[in-house]
Formats: C-alpha cells, structure tokens, sequence
C-alpha cells in the first residue's frame, strides 16, 4: 500500500511541475506574439512593455542595439516592418528564464525602402519579481542556404 501512495504521490508531482512547465511555457509564447504585434503596429508604449532595462538586441547584420534604442528604431520607422510572421518556434524554460528560437519572414519598409526578411532568431526572455517575462536578449543570424 505504501508503495502505490507514493507511486501516486510522485506522478501528482510530476503532473504538477509538467503543468507549471506548460504555463510557463504558454506565458511565453503570449509575450513572443505581443512583441510580434508591438513591432508591426509601432506603437511606443507597446513596445517599451516588451524588453527589460537591460535588453541587448542583436540583428543579423551584426547591429547592437539596447532597449530604448530598439523601440526608437520601430517607432521612427528605421524598422518598419509590414507584416512580420513567426515560423517553426520553439520555447525552452528553465526557471525564470526561457529561450525562444524561430524564423522570422517579414515584408519590411526600412527607411521608406521595400524589403524582405527571412533570418533566425534566438531570445532570451526573463520572469520578472511581478511575474511578467520580459526580453531579456535577441539575437537575429542569417540562415543557411
């Protein structure tokens, strides 16, 4: 008997930390598709939700960017992006911290330029001390061909 109450007891935890995982996880993604629609729409206050303080964003081209100058670039329209899908995304968490990879294809206006997008992306995302998980770090790099 006491072998099946712990039996019982282990897969209750177990089943327990898979669904903190998968809210987690969930969480996640949430905050992945608002930062997706904040790029699109350029409004300032949606993006400057999205990255902490200390958000260090690296795009493809090697460009480094920190959080208030990320959000200038889209709202200024350096960025402009006029649709932007997310592909193939994955999310990975450990703890407060949670790694997202996925391809970026987006039809962009940079500067007023026509253009198209098709590069991979990692982030880092962080769970703040009021729970919310904000980019933490973005690195963007050129596919193979």
């Amino acid at each position: 008997m006491k072998k099946l109450a712990g039996a019982a007891l282990l897969s209750l935890l177990l089943s327990g930390s898979c669904f903190a995982q998968s809210a987690d996880t969930t969480a996640v993604a949430k905050a992945v598709e608002t930062m997706r629609q904040a790029m699109v729409s350029a409004k300032k206050a949606d993006l400057e939700k999205v990255g902490a303080p200390t958000l260090t964003y690296g795009h493809s081209s090697g460009k480094i960017q920190n959080n208030a100058e990320f959000v200038d670039a889209i709202v200024t329209g350096q960025s402009k992006f006029l649709t932007l899908d997310l592909k193939d995304q994955t999310v990975q968490v450990d703890g407060d911290v949670a790694i997202v990879r996925h391809i970026l294809q987006a039809k962009t206006a940079d500067g007023g330029k026509p253009g198209e997008v098709n590069i991979g992306v990692m982030q880092v995302w962080q769970k703040n001390a009021s729970g919310a998980w904000k980019l933490l770090a973005r690195q963007a790099y050129t596919l193979p061909k």
